[in-house]
């Protein structure tokens, strides 16, 4: 109850734990009658030529062989005090393989153990016992049975199955004890012959050496057996063809040996094929045992490898989700940014526009007025405009850039500061100055410098000697120079 952890001890009753507990109580209860009370007992006499016989018998007799059915006390001690019961690592392994540690597998465990002990044991014991049983039996009906050596000998002859006859049992009882000593007998009788075959039994060194020794002694044989076979060719081809008289008598004997020598071989090889054969299955069983062992360890370890592989690419897919979901997102954003990037690029590019080709951007402008006029002389870019047919103008159209270049740039907006008489443009000479954007420009520059240049001298000439109409033909010939 107490290992059951069970409070009350009605829960753990069964039909069947009711029965044994009340055979146990009827074993126990078993005994001996205090006084002396007496029965008639009434047998045939097998050794008095089949007379009956009446003896008055105590019942201490008939209550005293009941008893013995209390040896099964041993068994259970043997159970409570092996080493397998109280030791709790045992019982721990026992209950995970699901193995009952009763006294059928203790017995189990001492036959493989000391299997000779054992038997020695269980055979005195049930010798002895049986004697006595029978001579409580017979002793009464038998003077030969009040011998307890006589028992002894009837109890041994029935054990081995020899029975010689010369002493019978005569009472029911005392032939049940001989029935049942027969069939006890027979059965140790086979446990002792396997107990001794197994000691008899090679073990697997000596297995392995037996036949390592037996392969030796017939490869020899082998040699011998193949060498005879040779011989006997050799002599018969020699007694055959060699001669000038052939000996039929010595040919046929030499034939005959020749017959003799191939069956040894075949002998032989058949012999030394068991012997592979039987080495075979001792090493086959090893080699197998070792090869399973290797096949288990490695689906384990694949096994392992795969588990780690699956857990690796359940992440990696959960980052290619996350990943997905991000590249969404941003899909989704793109036409808002390739919206927002043109318009900025639109900006850019209009104000790129409007800083190189100012010009331009004033006659676009709605206050520009008149369209692209020539600005008048007020205009603080104090710039000469450039017609459209003039030969500036093409070649700036023709030089090859990423932007569009003016076809008729002012002087203001390349040089805002005013035109020198004396020094040539900034563009001529310091070229390293001039932006890298600009530097195609550097031919119309110059051009463009080399006519304001032109029209300030001619303006000063004509001031001091031809006066108005040296300013006028200067500004008439100053688109043509």
């Amino acid at each position: 109850m107490i290992d059951n952890c069970a409070d009350d001890w009605r829960i753990a009753m069964t039909w069947q734990r009711i029965a044994q507990i009340s055979i146990e109580l009827l074993i126990c209860a078993i005994h001996p009658i205090p006084g002396e009370y007496y029965f008639l007992w009434t047998t045939k006499l097998a050794n008095k030529g089949g007379d009956f016989g009446s003896k008055w018998v105590p019942y201490d007799v008939t209550l005293s062989l009941p008893m013995f059915f209390r040896l099964y006390l041993i068994c259970r001690v043997m159970l409570l005090h092996s080493k397998l019961f109280t030791d709790a690592s045992s019982r721990s392994i026992g209950a995970l393989n699901r193995i009952n540690f009763n006294t059928r597998f203790v017995l189990k465990t001492l036959m493989t153990i000391c299997p000779g002990t054992v038997l020695l044991v269980f055979m005195v014991s049930l010798w002895i016992i049986a004697s006595w049983t029978l001579r409580q039996c017979e002793r009464f009906h038998d003077e030969e049975h009040a011998n307890l050596l006589n028992a002894m000998w009837l109890i041994a002859i029935t054990f081995l199955s020899v029975g010689f006859g010369d002493i019978v049992p005569n009472t029911y009882c005392g032939r049940g004890i001989a029935v049942s000593t027969g069939i006890m007998g027979a059965g140790c009788t086979a446990l002792l012959v396997a107990v001794v075959s197994r000691k008899l039994e090679l073990t697997r060194a000596e297995k392995h050496v037996h036949n390592f020794m037996m392969d030796t002694q017939l490869t020899k044989r082998l040699k011998n057996a193949a060498a005879n076979v040779l011989r006997e060719t050799w002599l018969i081809y020699k007694h055959t063809r060699l001669v000038k008289r052939v000996n039929p008598g010595r040919v046929r004997t030499h034939q005959r040996k020749f017959l003799l020598a191939i069956y040894a071989l075949r002998k032989v090889k058949m012999d030394q094929r068991k012997l592979m054969d039987n080495a075979n299955t001792i090493t086959d069983m090893a080699k197998t045992q070792n090869t399973v062992y290797e096949i288990v360890s490695d689906m384990s370890t694949r096994q392992d490898a795969l588990e780690e592989r699956l857990v690796g690419l359940d992440d990696r897919l959960i980052g290619l989700e996350e990943k997905l979901t991000g590249l969404q997102a941003q899909l989704e954003l793109l036409p808002e940014e390739l919206t927002r990037c043109i318009a900025q690029h639109g900006e850019r590019t209009e104000q790129r526009r409007h800083f190189l080709h100012p010009d331009t951007a004033v006659a676009m402008a709605p206050s520009g007025g008149g369209g692209g006029g020539v600005p008048t002389g007020n205009s603080p870019t104090m710039g000469i405009s450039v017609s459209a047919h003039h030969p500036l103008a093409n070649l700036s159209n023709s030089l090859p850039h990423s932007r569009s270049v003016p076809s008729a740039p002012s002087t203001a907006s390349l040089h805002p500061w005013p035109a020198s008489t004396i020094l040539p443009p900034v563009s001529s000479r310091t070229p390293h100055l001039v932006p890298e954007t600009g530097r195609h420009h550097n031919l119309a520059h110059s051009t463009v410098a080399t006519t304001t240049t032109s029209q300030s001298a001619t303006r000063l000439t004509s001031q001091s000697g031809m006066g108005g109409l040296g300013n006028s033909q200067g500004s008439d010939t100053s688109p043509h120079s």
